[in-house]
């Protein structure tokens, strides 16, 4: 006989406002104990080093994480100008510097070819597979690999303050997968002067904002208290950058057993979607002349 899994089926999202020293598994792990949830992950990894906004998936939530792993988020950060570091970070060790410092009106000017489609090399530390092993398990054993360059829409990137002249603070707005490490080293080569971030916040992430989010000193203070619970925000709340269609009764019976069924809405065909039935989220899937072909199905218990 198969054995049920341990925890609380709950789901939902809870969103994170995750401090310095920290690691993105850690949060993941504090969280799911705090709800003692049989389920959880998150929607894009945060350097220890970086705070701000970690959306933490739980149960059937989990379903709705490449939605906001694909959503435009907002970073905002500092450029230590002057100096390279093998991590491009200031955690790592100084590999090179550079007496000259740049302009205010020579930063504006290199940053117009970071904007837009851009090509972007991952930083030697970052968790890219490399013939199946983490890049940074290679970096740390000393190896210089060379990592092919991968597409970044950059909506925007922005000056938003010159604390000295050693420093430089931007905010950027981009797609999935950016890394700010790479914009600070590579915007640090264009200017002649090199660089790395010094620190780093993401503000936002798809619909969620750090000012919402919970701090893990707050979440161990209300573990396992219906306190805690009440934070969470419901799996629909990952599905917001979908359109949304309103399954008929017969047609959420259809999707729930994992078929196409009948909604009310009008979409291009092929769209990507999501039903709604009684206000909850029955299935995302592709809409097709009426009907939502269902790629994802969830199961959720009977609404309180």
């Amino acid at each position: 006989m198969a054995r049920g899994r341990k925890g609380n089926p709950i789901s939902g999202w809870l969103v994170v406002d995750k401090p310095a020293g920290v690691t993105s598994t850690a949060v993941v792990g504090k969280v799911r104990w705090a709800l003692n949830a049989q389920k959880a992950g998150h929607a894009g990894t945060l350097d220890p080093a970086a705070t701000g906004v970690l959306a933490i998936a739980l149960g059937e939530a989990t379903k709705t994480v490449p939605y906001i792993t694909d959503a435009t988020k907002c970073y905002r950060f500092v450029v230590n100008l002057g100096a390279a570091t093998n991590t491009d970070d200031a955690e790592g060790e100084v590999t090179a510097t550079r007496d000259s410092r740049p302009s205010d009106a020579e930063i504006e000017a290199a940053l117009a070819q970071f904007r837009g489609d851009i090509q972007q090399v991952p930083p030697q530390f970052s968790a890219v597979r490399v013939d199946g092993e983490r890049a940074y398990d290679l970096a740390r054993e000393g190896e210089q690999m060379e990592l092919a360059a991968r597409p970044l829409f950059v909506e925007k990137l922005e000056v938003i303050s010159r604390p000295s002249a050693d420093q430089v603070e931007l905010e950027m707005i981009c797609g999935k997968g950016g890394y700010v490490r790479s914009i600070a080293r590579d915007l640090g080569e264009a200017l002649g002067c090199l660089g790395h971030v010094a620190w780093l916040r993401r503000v936002w992430s798809g619909p969620f904002r750090a000012e919402e989010g919970i701090s893990p000193d707050e979440i161990e203070r209300l573990s396992r208290t219906p306190e805690l619970e009440a934070r969470l925000l419901p799996i629909e709340a990952g599905l917001t950058g979908l359109p949304r269609v309103e399954a008929t009764p017969e047609g959420a019976v259809r999707l729930g057993h994992g078929n196409p069924g009948m909604v009310l809405g009008n979409l291009p065909w092929g769209t990507e979607a999501w039903a709604a039935f009684e206000g909850r989220a029955v299935a995302v899937g592709r809409y097709q002349s009426g009907e939502l072909h269902p790629a994802r199905v969830f199961v959720l218990p009977p609404a309180r």
